[in-house]
């Protein structure tokens, strides 16, 4: 059974856990609550081991708890719609009894538009509007401030706020305030979408992986070693480190022979002790005096996982400075994993525009996904053939040849010119259309 932490004031937490265990019964929700919103932190880091993820009643919590070391795969927050924001009018307008003229309303920033969009739309139906966007390490007191002066001065009739406490400090002095909370709709809907997303992670963690090791030239060695023994020590050493392997990730070793190896495991395992299995490759190509490298497949079944294996070992051989190659259920594929150089595109395309480009210009679309990801990667607005050269690890003669291919078939073009300080011809600057 999972056990989720679910994050906020009390008011909100106790709404959330409510219809959580409604939803999903085979999951154990676990109250967190806090006072101020900035206890957020504390609350996450003490309490992380006990939980398997986090649950959190709004953005502001989220984004305190996105600062912290916490994986943020762990993370969700329930996500506000615009009806929070006029159910409060509506039920203002309501006790009133009167349409609401002049308002103050405090809110965070966030990635969704959908708030902003919406106090658009009240600020062009209502005289006055007072808008404070604030940064999650605001105090409390600040918002408060800022409401009640305005309530004093007799220029809003309303606030709306972010904060239960502020809404709590403006209701004792007579205040006409709304907090704004979820929806039950909204809660609903997140939970239910974030006990999806946990069901599958499962699901991903068991799938079944293979791990295939290969020590380069290994024939060649073989008749480097002149004392026959020497070879069959440096093979029970190897045996001794990947069995070291297989400890930590609960795997099973099959020797293929001739320097080759296979561990079979689960995707969660195997993707939990990346640095280890570098460790034991390092330590393996500095006892035999070269190169380790390792393909990683994962699938459904170990015929595909193997398979995947073998094909992530083989584009090791293609690109020497590539130690290892991950290659997921879904086509994915990841290089240098676990390094800063670490790059993921994927062999499928689906957009038929594209693939009839790259038929016709005869490019295959790997070349294709793998130049598309390493441009978003690096986040380049333009390139050269030596940028493309320099990443890619090809040389620039093979590089200029790709991206002429794909500017002959519309998929890039020339978007300008770098003037060398030597001498020479200016350098093309390209971009992908």
């Amino acid at each position: 059974m999972y056990k989720i932490g679910v994050v906020g004031p009390i008011q909100s937490v106790e709404r959330i856990i409510a219809l959580a265990r409604e939803i999903e019964q085979d999951m154990e929700f676990i109250p967190y609550i806090y006072e101020v919103a900035t206890e957020t932190k504390y609350l996450v880091e003490t309490h992380n081991q006990a939980v398997d993820f986090w649950l959190f009643s709004g953005y502001i919590p989220y984004k305190l708890a996105s600062q912290t070391n916490v994986s943020k795969d762990k993370l969700t927050h329930i996500i506000f719609s615009e009806a929070a924001i006029y159910r409060g009018f509506l039920e203002q307008s309501y006790q009133q009894k009167k349409f609401i003229e002049n308002v103050s309303i405090d809110i965070i920033p966030s990635p969704s538009q959908m708030a902003s969009e919406s106090l658009a739309e009240i600020q062009h139906n209502v005289h006055h509007m007072y808008l404070k966007e604030f940064d999650v390490a605001i105090d409390p007191q600040e918002l408060f401030d800022f409401h009640y002066s305005l309530w004093q001065a007799g220029k809003i009739d309303f606030a709306i706020t972010c904060y239960p406490s502020v809404d709590e400090e403006l209701k004792k002095r007579g205040v006409a305030s709304y907090w704004v909370s979820p929806t039950k709709t909204e809660i609903y809907h997140t939970v239910q979408l974030f006990t999806e997303k946990i069901k599958t992670s499962y699901y991903k963690e068991t799938q079944i992986g293979a791990v295939m090791l290969e020590i380069k030239d290994f024939d060649s060695l073989k008749e480097r070693m002149k004392q026959g023994y020497r070879i069959q020590y440096l093979e029970l050493r190897t045996k001794e480190n990947l069995l070291q392997l297989c400890e930590q990730i609960d795997g099973s070793l099959i020797e293929e022979g001739n320097g080759k190896y296979t561990i079979f495991s689960t995707r969660g395992a195997i993707e939990g002790q990346i640095r280890f299995l570098q460790e034991k490759m390092y330590q393996l190509s500095i006892e035999m005096e070269t190169k380790v490298t390792a393909g990683i497949g994962f699938a459904q079944t170990v015929f595909n996982a193997e398979l995947h294996a073998h094909r992530g070992l083989r584009q090791t051989k293609e690109n020497e400075a590539i130690d290892i190659v991950m290659i997921q259920d879904d086509g994915t594929i990841i290089e240098s994993v676990g390094n800063v150089e670490e790059l993921s595109y994927s062999y499928r395309a689906e957009d038929p525009y594209i693939l009839e480009k790259l038929k016709k210009g005869n490019i295959s679309i790997k070349t294709y996904m793998k130049i598309h990801a390493l441009v978003q990667k690096m986040h380049w607005k333009h390139f050269t053939t030596k940028d493309l050269a320099s990443q890619l690890q090809m040389s620039e003669r093979n590089a200029q040849r790709i991206v002429a291919d794909l500017c002959n078939v519309d998929l890039a073009r020339i978007c300008g010119e770098e003037l060398q300080h030597t001498r020479g011809r200016p350098i093309k600057m390209y971009q992908l259309v």
